[in-house]
């Protein structure tokens, strides 16, 4: 696949980017290292991975991080519950090694996002989303794995390698630094928030006959609320896209907007931000 076949197939998702990331999408997928994109909360790091699988027709298979994470939560489980159940059953088995065995086997493998990837009989995008959020021993246990794309299981002594080399798509809130070592095997893409011209592009894909004066009053609107300091929790673009659904389903004329902001609880999540939005309002 080359580049402008890449970019028709995005635009057919009628996902909005522009040249930078989809070459450096280009990149990542022939030199066949992660995509690492980082970027705010709700600047849309997530949806290239969903896009990517929809535009490569590949399953999308999701590891959300979370502090406590280790490589073998990400990897698989035995499935604890039926090994004992099996145990108890076969309690009076003569052949207690053979029992043993078999209480790790596939039977009793639950897998999970890191393993089903390595292991799918087609290929699959893998995001690894907010890598951020796991503790920093987290990325650097992922090193070899990403690079030869093998896991080992010391139960079975088993070698898993991928049958089909994963598309890995990592997310970061930029909350934590992450090991240099984790970077340098990474390509690296920072998104930036959608300014006013972007959103409105994205908003078409999402209310393609909606009346623009409509649009263009609540696109000022959106911004003047993320503008105000003292708001914390600034909305994203998926706020925005059910604040305009609020909009519409209420029967909200463009010029309202230019005094008040209804539906102000769609937007904001925080009770402080909507006091703050108040007192920016008198």
């Amino acid at each position: 696949m080359n580049l402008e076949e890449l970019k028709r197939k995005m635009d057919e998702e009628h996902y909005i980017y522009d040249d930078t990331l989809s070459t450096v999408l280009y990149v990542a997928l022939q030199l066949g290292r992660p995509l690492l994109i980082e970027g705010a909360a709700g600047v849309g790091k997530t949806e290239v991975a969903k896009v990517m699988a929809a535009a490569l027709d590949r399953e999308l298979v999701r590891l959300q991080c979370y502090e406590g994470l280790d490589e073998s939560k990400a990897l698989y489980e035995w499935n604890y519950q039926k090994q004992l159940l099996s145990i108890q059953v076969n309690m009076n088995a003569q052949d207690r090694e053979a029992l043993t065995r078999s209480l790790f086997s596939d039977e009793y493998l639950l897998e999970r996002p890191l393993l089903k990837s390595i292991r799918s009989e087609k290929p699959v995008v893998l995001l690894i989303d907010e890598i951020d959020k796991a503790d920093l021993e987290f990325p650097n246990d992922l090193l070899w794995e990403l690079d030869q794309m093998e896991f080992y299981i010391p139960e079975t002594k088993e070698t898993v390698k991928a049958k089909h080399r994963p598309i890995v798509i990592i997310t970061s809130n930029a909350e934590k630094e992450l090991p240099d070592a984790f970077l340098r095997r990474c390509v690296f893409h920072y998104i930036e928030f959608p300014d006013q011209e972007q959103m409105e592009q994205i908003l078409r894909v999402h209310f393609g006959d909606l009346d623009g004066k409509l649009i263009a009053q609540a696109l000022a609107a959106f911004y003047w609320v993320r503008s105000l300091r003292e708001v914390e929790k600034k909305p994203s673009t998926s706020e925005l896209v059910d604040w305009l659904r609020a909009l519409v389903a209420g029967g909200v004329d463009p010029e309202r907007l230019e005094k008040e902001i209804p539906f102000a609880g769609v937007l904001l999540k925080k009770d402080k931000d909507l006091r703050a939005l108040q007192r920016a309002r008198r």
